[in-house]
């Protein structure tokens, strides 16, 4: 089926508004599959994310969003429907701008990603708020205890481009559910799979004017200002350890709570007597959405013995990969998300033959337009 015509939303929400940046600066979005302008985004600016979170402390301290979880249900729900009715419009979004294999679209990207909305609902009208806890004496004297369960306040949620509609709605999800109210600033990379949700929230939900606000910047340091605002009570956010750090460093001058997700390495570890052709070709799902994943398969440790098989079954399964144009559902590879990153991926496959590792299969920039790297 072929993908719906764009007609993204490019504006902050700010406020309950949708609104350009006070600047009137835009800046453009690229498909990383053809290298073409796609549109732009409203370009926010220090000044626009304050306002973001004025809004939003203005919204936790003076509305009862935090306190009525059957409204924080009832929006939910209401962002689900509005998410299901633009979901041809979401995925669009996600394969151009991403340049995510539509393939992968119908789980992780995009259909998986709205229905999680649907729990997050269920668990804001049935989570124990309060609850008494065993009576204790201290110094002789009777102690009631109770358990009480409150929001946390005004959330800062800085998202990656890898899996971008999945990790907005991950992190908008559970902290609307809770009852605080969020500041969601996404990748330069993929402002729509962001900026489009603004659209849904103010015209098909209830959402109270500054629990949720959307601002896309073209530079990635304007993020800090979350980090560094004492109006914000804490900051999540998904990417690479080195930003991670430094999230963790600012945010210890306002004691701030920081939830982190950072990049990790996964082993696959195969054992003497594994079936080595039911096993190994799965290693060439390291290839999958360009290698884009936290979670994906990094290092393969095979028995000594067995080595000499074993590079023959991954040459096999990774010269038989499919890659290429991210809207042909026979593709699982589509491009790197910008030539910044190919080339960051080229410079690694260099490094590791500079020091001794040998090239089966692939690892160059094939002849065609768009950020893609051969599966190597």
């Amino acid at each position: 089926m072929p993908l719906a015509d764009l007609s993204p939303e490019t504006r902050h929400l700010i406020d309950g508004r949708l609104q350009e940046s006070v600047s009137g600066a835009r800046f453009a979005n690229v498909n990383p599959a053809t290298e073409e302008v796609l549109g732009t985004a409203a370009d926010a600016t220090p000044a626009d994310l304050h306002t973001a979170i004025a809004a939003a402390r203005r919204a936790f301290d003076g509305t009862d969003w935090a306190t009525n979880p059957a409204l924080r249900a009832r929006c939910l729900r209401q962002l689900r429907a509005g998410l299901l009715a633009e979901k041809e419009q979401l995925r669009s979004i996600v394969v151009r701008e991403a340049g995510a294999p539509v393939a992968l679209t119908s789980f992780m990207h995009v259909d998986d990603s709205i229905e999680m909305l649907a729990y997050w609902a269920e668990k804001a009208e049935s989570a124990v708020y309060e609850r008494p806890m065993a009576d204790v004496t201290f110094l002789g004297r009777p102690q009631r205890r109770l358990l009480r369960r409150e929001a946390m306040g005004v959330v800062g949620a800085i998202t990656p481009w890898n899996v971008p509609l999945l990790l907005n709605l991950t992190k908008i999800g559970a902290a609307l559910a809770a009852g605080c109210t969020v500041v969601l600033k996404p990748a330069p990379d993929t402002p729509w799979s962001a900026t489009h949700l603004g659209r849904i929230a103010t015209a098909m939900t209830e959402l109270p004017p500054g629990v949720l606000n959307i601002v896309a910047s073209s530079d990635p340091l304007v993020g800090e200002a979350l980090v560094r605002d004492p109006r914000v009570d804490m900051v999540t956010f998904t990417g690479s350890t080195a930003t991670g750090r430094r999230v963790m460093q600012l945010g210890a001058a306002t004691v701030k709570k920081v939830f982190l997700e950072l990049g990790g390495k996964s082993a696959a570890i195969v054992l003497d007597d594994a079936d080595l052709v039911a096993v190994l070709p799965g290693a060439a799902a390291t290839c999958l959405h360009a290698g884009q994943g936290c979670a994906i398969t990094t290092r393969w440790l095979v028995p000594r013995a067995r080595y000499t098989d074993a590079l023959e079954i991954l040459r096999a399964a990774f010269g038989a990969w499919k890659y290429g144009d991210p809207e042909d559902p026979a593709n699982l590879q589509g491009p790197q998300i910008s030539a910044r990153q190919q080339e960051r991926v080229l410079a690694a496959i260099e490094r590791g033959r500079a020091e001794g590792a040998r090239l089966l299969v692939g690892g160059g920039r094939p002849a065609r337009r768009g950020f893609y790297v051969e599966p190597t």
